[in-house]
């Protein structure tokens, strides 16, 4: 079994306890009702086999039925499925009481006529019956406890996400800038500028556009933008730094599949972009920024890939990029896959949502 959670030499050593405790009060008794030769009788080779493979069977028997009927409480299993294991249990249990019994016994005549086969099956009944129920009320209250301490960490978890988000709005609010006033002030720019230099004035609507798109506030409850938009606002990112670079930026974005009205997160790929942006070299002839976005039956892949800076190097926080896992954990569950990968001379980045 992989990671089981009862361990099998835990089972041992609380076996092990408990026979020492059994041999223990066994002798103590004994002494009190002045019962001469108990030791002797513990210490007997065939007593000796016989406990040892006693201990033996109860801990192999309890690493499996403990750690099954637990997989199969954690996994909300139906009803058969836990009688299925419980067969299993009554047989392992009753070869394991047929053996010992006949080591125990043998063929005694004496022993032969006192235990008749009815005596025989309720002592195995009830032996199963009792150590079963033991078993099961063991692993169910560690179940129960489990359970309890993984829902205050997911508890934990969201109630720091809440702290995050209210800092997050908070610092958002106090760096907000009237939307309407900032794109109305860059058209004017744009408008003044457009008889002295058309590169300036592409670049005031671009970035007209861009502080457009990252100000709005009329997103769905859901918080997802078009995908359209956000590709849109990838493009105009990257035509605003070439603007920058007069156009010496080898950058290709390629876009496949049908995108539709397919929605995501807003600012997700954008991040991703930027972080190429910051940590590679956007001028190499031989090895351009690569961004490759996929959108096949509702699912969708993006890819970036650059090739590393050289020289001195910004100092990569990590923030942006963890930002966004939580909210694509937030937002789409175990529905996605995000793959860093930082190589010697390389960082590759892949996206994947499964379900828009």
């Amino acid at each position: 079994m992989r990671n089981p959670r009862f361990k099998l030499y835990k089972l041992l050593l609380i076996n092990l306890g408990l026979y020492v405790l059994f041999f223990v009060f066994s002798v103590l008794v004994s002494s009190q009702l002045h019962r001469a030769g108990t030791v002797a009788f513990y210490l007997r080779k065939n007593y000796v086999i016989i406990t040892a493979l006693s201990i033996l069977f109860h801990t192999f028997f309890l690493y499996y039925s403990m750690n099954r009927l637990y997989i199969l409480l954690v996994l909300r299993k139906r009803f058969w499925h836990f009688l299925a294991v419980l067969g299993l249990m009554g047989l392992a249990y009753t070869a394991y009481l047929v053996i010992s019994d006949l080591m125990s016994h043998g063929f005694d005549e004496a022993v032969k006529q006192k235990l008749t086969p009815k005596v025989i099956i309720l002592s195995y009944v009830i032996s199963f019956v009792l150590f079963s129920a033991i078993t099961f009320f063991v692993t169910y209250i560690v179940y129960l406890l489990d359970e309890k301490k993984q829902r205050a960490v997911l508890e934990k978890q969201k109630t720091e996400l809440e702290i995050e988000k209210a800092h997050a709005n908070l610092n958002f609010l106090k760096a907000q800038i009237n939307p309407h006033f900032l794109h109305n002030t860059l058209n004017y720019l744009y408008a003044k500028s457009i008889p002295y230099s058309a590169e300036l004035s592409e670049g005031i609507l671009t970035l007209s556009e861009i502080m457009r798109y990252s100000l709005t506030d009329n997103l769905p409850k859901d918080g997802k933008a078009l995908l359209k938009d956000e590709i849109e606002h990838v493009r105009n990112v990257i035509r605003i730094n070439q603007l920058r670079f007069s156009n010496n930026l080898k950058v290709d974005l390629e876009v496949k599949g049908v995108i539709n009205g397919a929605r995501i997160i807003p600012f997700v790929l954008i991040t991703i972009v930027e972080n190429a942006f910051k940590h590679g070299d956007i001028k190499s002839n031989e090895h351009p920024v690569k961004f490759t976005l996929e959108v096949i039956d509702g699912r969708l892949h993006f890819y970036s890939r650059n090739k590393k800076k050289t020289g001195p190097k910004e100092i990569s926080t990590g923030i942006g990029l963890d930002n966004i896992k939580k909210r694509l954990e937030l937002a789409y569950g175990n529905n996605f896959v995000l793959d860093i990968q930082d190589e010697q001379d390389f960082y590759t980045t892949r996206l994947s949502i499964y379900q828009l």
